[in-house]
């Protein structure tokens, strides 16, 4: 015989331990029957069936596959439109998916690379309260990708918040406008760099083979 506290009360009756199990307002229950004699119980009965069928799911939960969402952006990709795709990857990743980003870069943009960085730190940034990195930025053909993967302890934050009645966690919207700034700013000076690499390049002497045939006649 065993008691709700799993301490052993030793050989009696079944009169004796039905007696006792009803003191304590509980169930008896045979736990071992074929043991010599049979082991028996006291515990509440429904609580043990509702921890059962908790772990039960626990268990099939863990179990589930996970897939990998896909979020495709641009360099140019900013405003209500980086915000949306934010929102989505959040609500991919506290559903236990992870999630591939793609910055698809288009004939001259393969030049600012840098760009196309930024923009994933963008997402890093604004996922970090619930995703971690799986698999850093990097270039594949003229892509730049990036695997974000749920956060190892988010399954206990999101149950202490659902315990405590609050909502998931939500997207620092201003965060994101505020690393949107930094982005614009860096595209501002790639484009002054530009403009000054194309006026040096005016500002070249033509070679001796670009002259006009006519030039060089006179000459």
């Amino acid at each position: 015989m065993i008691d709700e506290g799993g301490e052993q009360l030793g050989i009696m009756s079944v009169e004796d331990a039905r007696r006792k199990a009803e003191e304590r307002e509980l169930d008896l229950i045979e736990v071992a029957p074929n043991a010599k004699p049979p082991v028996c119980r006291i515990m509440d009965y429904g609580k043990f069936r509702y921890d059962a069928r908790k772990k039960a799911k626990e268990a099939q939960r863990k179990q589930k596959q996970t897939e990998v969402k896909m979020v495709r952006v641009r360099p140019n990709t900013g405003g209500h439109d980086l915000t949306f795709k934010m929102k989505n990857a959040r609500k991919f990743l506290v559903k236990g998916n992870k999630v591939k980003f793609n910055v698809i870069f288009r004939g001259p943009e393969l030049r600012h690379k840098e760009i196309g960085q930024h923009q994933l730190e963008v997402f890093i940034e604004g996922c970090k309260d619930v995703a971690q990195v799986d698999q850093p930025p990097r270039m594949e053909g003229r892509r730049m990708t990036m695997i974000l993967e749920p956060r190892p302890d988010l399954e206990a934050i999101l149950k202490k918040m659902e315990e405590a009645g609050q909502p998931e966690p939500a997207l620092d919207e201003e965060g994101v406008e505020d690393l949107e700034d930094d982005l614009d700013e860096d595209e501002d000076g790639d484009d002054e760099d530009d403009a000054g690499e194309a006026g040096a390049a005016d500002a070249e002497p033509a070679s001796a083979s670009e002259v006009p045939a006519e030039d060089a006649q006179g000459a």
